[in-house]
């Protein structure tokens, strides 16, 4: 698996060239060409040609380039993954949606490692981002989790989990907390990161930074943009400053020097140090290092 900071991932449609330029050159950490939702059924086969050539000829800078496919059962999916897949500049990874169990993810991993060996490419080289958004797929998080060495991530999708529930979608979002919370759990408990739900109030920006300040407290290592301006607050958010990236480096050091001396939990500041604040201080370092606000020679110091 590869481990990349993924603060911020933007959808856009792949039948829209002008949006895909833009969005390729916002400096995103991932950008989502989508052949889902945004493309209507009679444009599928177009929308599969257009994300080739858009793969093959946009510059994406340092963004990772994902591709939404339709769902693994859906009947297109096959044919997404063959025309993008075998595009002169494939992506680095899809994204599965309406995850409902283990087998959607491994029919794309086994579709993926047919086009990896009539490529010539490593074992493993796509990787898989599972959209969880059914009430199946929060029922099988456990399975899904647990389902394949190319599987990245789960993404949360609070707005198709309301749909198929009933549920009314509430800006305070009781009715999705307990999925929400499920999906960080499961993803630490299998080592994978977790990408929260889109914003949906393109206009509200005090509200979307709510929500991915909340995000990042229950453990998610990024969210969704389904628009460009939603970028930039999104990557504040799950950014450590150089302050608090080196007051984590300090905590580290202060631990590490009372271990050599025999002494488990120690005072910082005023503050009580055990365990729990060490590994808080760890996930800060690893975030500082994938945003860049720390160099790599920094982990473990």
């Amino acid at each position: 698996m590869t481990r990349s900071s993924r603060r911020t991932l933007l959808f856009t449609p792949a039948t829209d060239r002008r949006k895909v330029e833009k969005a390729a050159a916002l400096g995103a950490d991932a950008v989502i060409l989508d052949l889902e939702d945004s493309v209507a059924l009679a444009r599928k086969a177009e929308a599969r040609e257009l994300a080739a050539l858009a793969l093959a000829e946009i510059d994406f800078g340092a963004s990772e380039r994902l591709v939404r496919i339709n769902p693994a059962r859906s009947g297109l999916a096959e044919a997404d993954l063959e025309v993008v897949g075998r595009a002169p500049r494939p992506p680095d990874g899809f994204v599965v949606p309406k995850v409902g169990g283990a087998e959607d993810i491994a029919i794309v991993s086994r579709l993926l490692a047919k086009i990896e060996l009539g490529r010539g490419l490593a074992a493993g080289h796509f990787d898989i981002f599972g959209i969880i958004e059914t009430a199946r797929g929060v029922v099988r998080l456990a399975e899904i989790a647990a389902s394949d060495p190319r599987l990245e991530a789960l993404i949360f999708g609070a707005e198709d989990l309301c749909g198929d529930i009933g549920a009314r979608r509430t800006r305070e979002g009781r009715e999705v907390v307990f999925a929400r919370t499920a999906v960080v759990i499961h993803c630490a408990a299998e080592g994978l990161q977790a990408i929260d739900t889109p914003y949906v109030d393109l206009e509200d920006e005090a509200g979307l930074v709510a929500e991915a300040r909340e995000a990042r407290d229950l453990g998610y290592s990024g969210k969704l943009a389904i628009h460009p301006r939603q970028v930039a607050p999104i990557a504040a958010v799950f950014t450590p400053t150089r302050a608090e990236a080196e007051a984590a480096e300090r905590l580290l050091r202060e631990h590490d020097r009372h271990q050599l001396e025999g002494r488990g939990a120690f005072a910082l500041d005023g503050k009580m140090v055990d365990m729990p604040m060490v590994r808080a201080a760890e996930r800060v370092i690893a975030r500082a290092r994938a945003a860049g606000i720390l160099p790599t020679a920094a982990a473990g110091a």
